[in-house]
This record gives C-alpha cells, sequence and structure tokens, in this order.
C-alpha cells in the first residue's frame, strides 16, 4: 500500500530532525506504527528523557518538497512500494530516496556497482566502460557515484541499457563540474538518487552514507582500480557486511592503483575479467534476502529506568542485551528507553543492536 501524503510528510519531517538518524527512525516506526503517531507523541517522550529537543520545522519540510518539485525530482520513503527491496534489507536502510530521473530502474532489474580510482589509468577506464556496457546488455543495471574515472566511465558505458548514479549532494548537485553533460545524460535515459535534499552541496561526511546505497541498492560491487587507502575499498567492504558479492578487477603489481584490487582479491574477493565472472557467481543467486527485522516488545519504559540505563553508556559500543541483563529489566523496556535517550542526545543507536553514550 502507498503510503498517504500526511504520512509521508510526517517521515519527511522525521528523518530531518536533528537526532533522529537511521537506526532512530527504523524503530520509532516499529515502535509506534507510523511518523505521525510518533510526532504526536514526541513531546511526552523527549520530556520523559529529560531535555528539549524540537521536531525539524515543518516550514523546513515543505520547502524541501517545493525544491523536489521544481527540479523534477520524486521522494521515496521507506515504506513505499516503489522502495528497492534491497536496499530496505541493510542495517540500517535509509528513511528515504530523492529520485530524479527513472525510478522503475531502482527495481525492475538487477543492479550491480562499479566504482574505482578517480585518478583512472587509461587501460582502467577501458575496463569499466566496456564492463558496464557487457552487463547492461545482459540486463543488469549498473550504478556508481557519478564521480571522475572509473565511476564516470561505467556510467558512460550503461547509458543506453540503463545506469543509477548515486551522489553524496542533492540530486541536482553536479559534482565534479566537468560531469555536467553526463549527469544530464543520467538524469534522462537513467536515474540519479540521494538521501540528501535538492539543492544540497556535498559534504565530506555524505560520502560514506553515498557508499552504503551504492552497495545497498547493489547484488555485488566491482573494484576496477583502487589505492589500498582508496574510498572503493570502503564501498566494497561495507558491501561484503551487507552480504554482497565482492568482485576485483586484477592489475599490475607495479601499478598502485591495483594494490588494492589485488589485496581484495588475496582476502576473497572474487576475481572478475569479464561479464562471465559476474554471471557465475550469481548462477545460483536469484534474489536478495528479505528486509531485515529488528523489532523488540515495545514496552513503556518509567522515569527510573531511563535513568538507570543512561548511567550505564559509556563511549564503547554495549549490545543492547547486555544492558537490559545489567538492569534486570525486559529488553523491550530498555530498548524503549535507548530510544527516548536517543532522541534528546543522551544515547547514540548503533546497526547491529549495539548503543553508546
Amino acid at each position: 500500500m502507498s503510503l498517504s501524503d500526511g504520512e509521508r510528510f510526517a517521515r519527511l519531517r522525521l528523518c530531518r530532525t536533528d537526532r533522529v538518524g537511521p537506526v532512530a527512525f527504523r524503530q520509532l516506526l516499529q515502535r509506534f506504527g507510523s511518523a505521525e503517531v510518533v510526532i504526536e507523541a514526541w513531546p511526552r517522550l523527549t520530556a520523559r528523557a529529560g531535555r528539549d529537543s524540537p521536531l525539524c520545522d515543518p516550514a523546513k519540510v515543505e520547502a524541501e518538497l517545493e525544491a523536489g518539485a521544481a527540479v523534477g525530482a520524486r521522494l521515496i520513503m521507506l515504506g513505499d512500494p516503489t522502495f528497492p527491496p534491497g536496499l530496505a534489507a541493510v542495517d540500517p536502510p535509509p528513511p528515504l530516496l530523492w529520485a530524479l530521473g527513472n525510478p522503475r530502474l531502482l527495481i525492475e532489474r538487477p543492479c550491480i556497482a562499479i566504482v574505482g580510482a578517480r585518478v583512472a589509468s587509461a587501460g582502467g577506464l577501458r575496463i569499466a566502460r566496456g564492463l558496464a556496457a557487457q552487463l547492461g546488455e545482459a540486463g543488469w543495471i549498473v550504478v556508481s557515484g557519478l564521480a571522475r574515472g572509473v565511476d564516470g566511465a561505467a556510467h558512460e558505458g550503461a547509458l543506453p541499457t540503463g545506469t543509477v548514479a548515486v551522489l553524496g549532494g542533492g540530486v541536482d548537485d553536479v559534482y565534479p563540474s566537468d560531469h555536467r553533460d553526463l549527469h544530464r545524460q543520467v538524469a534522462e535515459r537513467g536515474c540519479i538518487v540521494s538521501e540528501r535534499p535538492p539543492g544540497a552541496r556535498a559534504q565530506a561526511a555524505d560520502f560514506p552514507r553515498r557508499n552504503r546505497i551504492i552497495s545497498g541498492l547493489s547484488r555485488g560491487v566491482i573494484v576496477v582500480e583502487a589505492e589500498l587507502r582508496s574510498g572503493s575499498l570502503i564501498t566494497a567492504r561495507q558491501a561484503a557486511d551487507q552480504g554482497r558479492e565482492v568482485f576485483a578487477v586484477p592489475g599490475s603489481p607495479l601499478d598502485p592503483r591495483s594494490r588494492g584490487t589485488n589485496d581484495l582479491i588475496r582476502n576473497g574477493a572474487a576475481l572478475c575479467e569479464g561479464l562471465e565472472d559476474v554471471e557465475r557467481a550469481f548462477a545460483s543467486i536469484r534474489t536478495l534476502a528479505e528486509p531485515l527485522v529488528d523489532a523488540p516488545d515495545y514496552q513503556e519504559p518509567d522515569d527510573a529506568l531511563i535513568e538507570q540505563v543512561a548511567a550505564l553508556l559509556s563511549p564503547t559500543p554495549t549490545p543492547r542485551d547486555e544492558l537490559a541483563r545489567a538492569v534486570a529489566a525486559p529488553s523491550g523496556a530498555v530498548a524503549a528507553a535507548l530510544l527516548e535517550l536517543s532522541l534528546v542526545g543522551r544515547a547514540s543507536l548503533l546497526p547491529g543492536g549495539l548503543v553508546s553514550s
């Protein structure tokens, strides 16, 4: 079922509220069932946690929706039938995506990512472009980050068959500026997506989340060239953590841009020299995992339990169940207490059921 306009507005308002990250957003929906109910309960939740924490101003939500409409982008919320199921399965999923172009590409055909060096060799660019073209002709949607080098070559190779660019800034943020024409072509013939509001300019902190979306949308990630400290290797690690297949194109040990990819192969990544290697790896894998379900049986915590739990928190991430054992309280009540503490900045909810101060 599609979300109502009121629920969509409430979800956007909630995820743009300070201290409501993807983990808290998912847990709030699990606990209360809808963002509209969360917003009604917000004053009580934050008051009980002991600090004032205002919701996002509705005027900012209206401005974001107007900015999206002005550039022709579509808002896809977690819970929409058009939200990519593979991305919904990551821990935690992003609450929303802005999409410019054809968002059906995110769900109609399987996606695979191609990433690599920004300062790529001529051979690396040729491999990325050719591999993307082969994959597109075989029915794959190629995903990348619209960066210089391998990313741009991958998008170029897949333009005739469909490609998805994931940006760190808003969907209208052309970065690098010399990719303006490529940005236009991807929007016309593929799809551009971002978590950030339209008009937002990319900051350094946006790229790790951008990379998680690249791998989360994809059944596998192919790294073409990467140095040992490349951001592409971070994307590959995130893909492995999400249960995706990781491929690497081998290269000369004399080229620093091949040290990262060769190291991936050394540590278990699948060697990729062409389409056949990808198809072989996925011959027996046709579907992604179902969305992760981590919904405790929430119970209302009292003031004393909230303070007991807060006193146990430290900068070291701790499993939620361990805190429940320490206070000898039901795990659902402790989960609710942690959620309320996170809304006022007294706790940080982390993936995998971990929490810190």
